[in-house]
């Protein structure tokens, strides 16, 4: 199923997190699924990457600045069951964001699962930027989100399940 993905970068400081959750709960905004990670990492990646494209690498001090301003953010991606609502909250309250369609998968939770989705993925020459989820028991289903290349052909191939 195709979901919205918000993504916003929170400073990586005490109490952000809870400010950010208790304005979605005050909205009665539920969070479906969430990851969390330091920024300096994505930061420095994206940097690296731009100086290749440019043909050129950035300077020892601007890595420098670069990694000490990146690690006062965590990269927060949510995905939440009313994502309008959430974006318009988002921007009444001047928070930086964007968002993007992702692919919501509900997963058996058994070896082996995991697999026949990244497998059909693969087959279809599909390749997957990111992906996180989570485990609520050994009986239960698993919310997974992945960002493939090609969200509709993805969405598409797992409209009936996996």
């Amino acid at each position: 199923m195709i979901r919205i993905e918000i993504s916003l970068f929170l400073r990586n400081a005490p109490g952000e997190l809870a400010q950010l959750t208790e304005l979605l709960a005050g909205a009665n905004i539920n969070i479906d699924a969430i990851t969390i990670q330091d920024a300096s990492a994505y930061v420095q990646n994206l940097f690296e990457a731009r100086g290749k494209s440019l043909k050129r690498l950035a300077s020892s001090a601007s890595y420098s600045s670069m990694r000490r301003d990146s690690a006062q953010f965590a990269l927060t991606r949510l995905i939440v069951d009313q994502p309008e609502k959430a974006i318009d909250l988002l921007k009444e309250n001047d928070y930086l964001f964007d968002s993007k369609e992702v692919v919501a998968i509900d997963i058996t939770n058994k070896p082996g699962e995991f697999t026949k989705i990244n497998r059909k993925l693969g087959e279809e020459k599909i390749n997957i930027n990111y992906v996180y989820g989570s485990v609520s028991d050994s009986d239960g289903k698993c919310l997974f989100i992945f960002s493939p290349e090609d969200v509709k052909t993805a969405a598409d191939i797992f409209k009936d399940g996996y």
